[in-house]
């Protein structure tokens, strides 16, 4: 490209070649011009002593606080009393601490960025005053808003707000150029500290794996020789099974030979001088003895023991099994799980319910792992600091399940770490919230199918059945876990909308009370009649519980009382609920039964009698006056829940049946109850609620 620059008489001119079209369709930038004792007083100069860096005596050394320093002057710095010692040195520049290597000044990293540009600059001494090609004594502007460079007087204004000003930010081009060339050190630097900091984590983590290294090596060893010794243990055992049979064997047959010695010593001593016996009879009585003991040398023939002694190792599988045992004894694991890439999907929650979280890990480049074991470590805290018990579920595929109950409204603060590394996201924020809403909404105002007209009470069985009493419609509607339609019951215990309690049978059938014709009907699950009875006593007979023994407890709101009956319908007692010391609202209209059969009866409050009738105890008094419950069940894991209603309020309640403490309330602040009434719950910590002011059923966790 051609020069057109003019050289400066008293200065070195540094040239740029610009490769950059200016706002003017016709020029270019060629060249740009800078002083070079500026370029060089503040680029190539040590801020300290004021020398120009070079290769020799003032190398420029970069320091943590990313400022350029020669080595010279940091030498001194360093010589002064105690800075040895103390193992740092402030920067002379902006006075930060920086920590001295270990094989001092020259051990810091050069200032790569200074000696390139001294290298620049042995090469090249050119202007860095910026020219226009055209207009050689316009200096060049640039323009931050639109990010070019341009000439004043080849722009034509466009970069002008038409009084002469401009509008966008525009500053000379020479500034320009300054101001980069010091963001390009300070992320030069930038890049250096996070590349440094990164080598720092990959050495430690070189470190540690030597570490872990040397400590499975010595488990290895320890297991293994935990293995010889037992081994060892064994081997002596059966070498001294062996001796001791040997020597059992031996001290056998040393004894025979013993004998046997006698019987010889015996012998000689009485041949002695039989050569020069003339006595006949003697001799004769001689041969004799003799020949007796001859005949019990016979015994002593046989040797008394035997030297069989055979050791065996294949009589069993044994040895097969030691074999595979070996073979199978230890395990070595490694994981290829990449912390930072790992996620969990935490979400926001409500309080007292148990949420789950679900982490996910994956390789370096991103695929999903297909086997768990990874040194997991979770730690859930409340916004107080307060540490919350976390549970944490390896499925072995991979994934890990988290699993916690926030018990107190708040934000919650989650750290998932792997390797003591944080996964990616970690720490996760989450919220608990004071409302529960409902899992699954049934239902509307009307007749058909998904209608309900003014539904009382509610029924689960074992296999998850709903059974509602739709008695607006004079019907029973039957649903399936999730809530699905399955059938209509209609016909005999629920005619002229007088159905209001409904319950399960021990024996797997439905029985249904109906205020109005004072009846109790039995259905089985299917909808067929099995049975009814009424009682000559029943005035006002509204809800309905069986015990365990499958008696049928009928609660009568007028004569405030509960009549206990057999599965026949025949009265075995009579429980008066009107008592002294023992006040009731206008209303007593629901009944239950507790874990040992007590009678569970809710107006305002709760009170619970024994399966006699004997009063024992009011629970929640707080409530007395203040509103009234709608439905009450016990669901045989230790919680009594029930539906109140104070005022415009309407809400499900959970007590701790022995303590009678109120755990907490179901409020949904998206789908609010409006009178809520009859109530069952599951097998699944699930409550499902009849909710009479919006016609509908309503499914909550409670747990």
């Amino acid at each position: 490209m051609k020069n057109i620059c003019a050289h400066q008489k008293d200065s070195q001119i540094i040239r740029f070649q610009l490769g950059r079209k200016m706002m003017t369709p016709s020029t270019l930038v060629e060249t740009v011009s800078i002083n070079y004792e500026d370029f060089s007083e503040h680029f190539l100069t040590c801020g300290t002593c004021l020398c120009t860096y070079d290769s020799q005596e003032h190398i420029p050394k970069l320091l943590s606080c990313s400022h350029s320093v020669c080595r010279s002057c940091l030498e001194r710095i360093v010589a002064a009393t105690g800075v040895r010692d103390a193992g740092s040195f402030r920067c002379p520049i902006c006075r930060e601490t920086i920590p001295l290597p270990r094989g001092g000044i020259n051990a810091l990293p050069p200032s790569f960025l200074v000696n390139q540009l001294l290298d620049l600059m042995s090469r090249q001494r050119r202007e860095v005053v910026p020219r226009c090609s055209t207009h050689t004594a316009q200096e060049l502007l640039f323009c931050e808003s639109c990010d070019c460079v341009f000439c004043s007087a080849c722009n034509e204004g466009s970069h002008e707000n038409g009084n002469g000003s401009y509008s966008h930010t525009v500053i000379p081009f020479s500034i320009a150029i300054k101001r980069m060339s010091e963001i390009l050190l300070y992320k030069a630097n930038l890049c250096i500290e996070k590349l440094n900091v990164a080598a720092e984590n990959v050495n430690s983590e070189i470190g540690k794996l030597d570490q872990n290294v040397e400590h499975t090596f010595e488990l290895i060893n320890r297991t293994f020789q935990e293995i010889i010794n037992a081994v060892e243990k064994r081997r002596q055992e059966v070498l001294g099974m062996i001796k001791k049979m040997r020597d059992e064997k031996k001290k056998v047959l040393l004894d025979q030979l013993t004998m046997i010695q006698g019987e010889k010593s015996t012998v000689e001593k009485e041949c002695q001088g039989l050569q020069n016996q003339v006595e006949v009879r003697n001799i004769t009585k001689k041969i004799s003895d003799l020949n007796e003991k001859i005949d019990a040398v016979k015994n002593f023939m046989e040797p008394r023991e035997n030297a069989f002694i055979k050791y065996e190792h294949l009589h069993n599988s044994a040895f097969s099994e030691i074999e595979a045992a070996l073979n199978a004894f230890g395990r070595v694991r490694t994981s290829k799980t990449f912390p930072a890439l790992c996620t969990a999907d935490v979400c926001d929650t409500s309080a007292h319910l148990e949420s789950f979280s679900l982490l996910r890990t994956v390789d370096y480049h991103g695929s999903l792992q297909s086997a768990g074991g990874d040194p997991v470590v979770i730690e859930l805290r409340y916004e107080n600091g307060e540490q919350v018990e976390a549970q944490l579920l390896d499925e072995g595929d991979g994934t890990y399940n988290i699993r916690y109950t926030p018990e107190q409204v708040g934000i919650y603060e989650l750290h998932v770490s792997i390797f003591g590394r944080p996964i990616k996201g970690s720490p996760y924020h989450f919220t608990s919230s004071e409302h529960i809403n409902p899992v699954i909404c049934f239902g509307s105002a009307g007749a058909g199918d998904e209608h309900f007209l003014q539904p009382a009470a509610i029924a689960i069985n074992k296999a998850g059945r709903v059974f509602v009493l739709d008695t607006g419609n004079s019907r029973i509607k039957v649903l399936g876990p999730s809530l699905e339609f399955v059938q209509h019951f209609l016909g005999d215990g629920f005619e002229e909308r007088g159905g209001t309690g409904i319950a399960v049978t021990p024996s797997d059938s439905l029985l249904v009370i109906n205020w109005r014709t004072r009846y109790v009907t039995e259905l089985s699950f299917d909808g067929t009649l099995v049975s009814q009875f009424t009682h000559s006593d029943f005035v006002e007979p509204l809800s309905l519980a069986v015990n365990s023994k499958g008696e049928i407890l009928v609660v009568d709101n007028n004569l405030k009382c509960v009549f206990v009956l057999d599965p026949s319908g025949k009265l075995l007692r009579r429980i008066e609920l009107k008592r002294k010391g023992i006040r009731h609202s206008r209303f007593v209209s629901l009944i239950a039964t507790g874990p040992q059969d007590e009678i569970l009866i809710a107006d305002s409050h709760i009170h619970v009698f024994s399966p006699g009738g004997e009063f024992l105890r009011e629970i929640y008094p707080d409530g007395r006056n203040r509103g009234h419950f709608g439905g009450i069940t016990y669901d045989k894991k230790g919680h009594i829940i029930a539906t109140r209603s104070d005022k415009n309020k309407h809400y499900i309640q959970v007590f701790n049946f022995i303590s009678g403490q109120l755990l907490y309330c179901i409020d949904s602040a998206d789908a609010k109850l409006k009178r809520p009434a009859g109530l069952a719950v599951d097998d699944q910590y699930s409550v499902v609620v009849v909710d009479l002011g919006n016609d509908c059923v309503k499914k909550y966790r409670y747990k």
